[in-house]
C-alpha cells in the first residue's frame, strides 16, 4: 500500500505515522491490487482527528474519527473502514480479493459479527431538465429552493455534469467530473 501522510496545523512525531502506516496497512489485505491510502491529520478544540481514504481500482473507502487520543483516532478509523469493507461484502466481491473476509489468529479480537447487507431501495425517482449554468447561478438555484444540492450542466466547464451541496462546515462544495 502506498501512503500519504498530511499533517494540518499540527507537527507530529515519526511514530505516529508508523503507527497509522501499521494500522492502515492490514486493509491491504482485502485489495487485489497495490492501494494508495491518503492519511490526513489534524487538531481541533483539543479533539485529534484522522481522516483515512483509500482508493484501489475505482473503489474509494473514507472514514473519518475524532477522539482524545491520536493513536485511538487511528484504530477507530480503520475499524469503521472494515465494518465498512463487510457490511458491503456481496456488493464488493468482484473488486476485493477472494480470502479478504477469512478470519486471520491475530485478528481474532477486532473482529466484528456479520452484520446484514442493507438493500438499496431506491423510493423516489425524480426527472428534471439540467440546464446549463454558471456555479454562482447553481448556488443562487440550490438555495431558492432550499436543497442541501444540486446538479447541473457547469456552462465555465463546457456544459460538464456537475454538483454543488452546502458544506456542513459552512460554505459551499463543488463536484465536478475528472474524466
Amino acid at each position: 500500500m502506498k501512503f500519504t501522510f498530511t499533517d494540518k496545523k499540527v507537527s507530529l512525531p515519526k511514530k505516529v505515522h508508523e503507527y497509522a502506516e501499521k494500522k492502515v496497512g492490514k486493509l491491504d489485505r482485502y485489495f487485489q491490487t497495490e492501494a494508495e491510502a491518503s492519511v490526513v491529520f489534524s487538531v481541533e478544540k483539543g479533539r485529534n482527528n484522522v481522516e483515512v481514504t483509500v482508493r484501489e481500482r475505482g473503489t474509494i473507502l473514507r472514514a473519518a474519527q475524532s477522539t482524545s487520543d491520536m493513536f485511538v483516532s487511528i484504530d477507530a478509523a480503520v475499524a469503521d473502514m472494515e465494518r465498512q469493507l463487510r457490511k458491503n461484502k456481496a456488493r464488493l466481491e468482484k473488486r476485493l480479493r477472494k480470502d479478504a473476509f477469512l478470519r486471520v489468529p491475530e485478528e481474532e479480537a477486532a473482529f466484528f459479527p456479520e452484520e446484514p447487507e442493507e438493500e438499496f431501495e431506491v423510493v423516489r425517482t425524480k426527472r428534471f431538465p439540467i440546464k446549463p449554468m454558471t456555479v454562482e447561478e447553481a448556488v443562487l438555484q440550490m438555495n431558492l429552493l432550499g436543497h442541501t444540492f444540486f446538479a447541473f450542466k457547469n456552462e465555465d466547464d463546457g456544459g460538464a455534469f456537475a454538483v454543488v451541496y452546502k458544506r456542513s462546515s459552512g460554505g459551499y462544495g463543488l463536484i465536478e467530473d475528472d474524466g
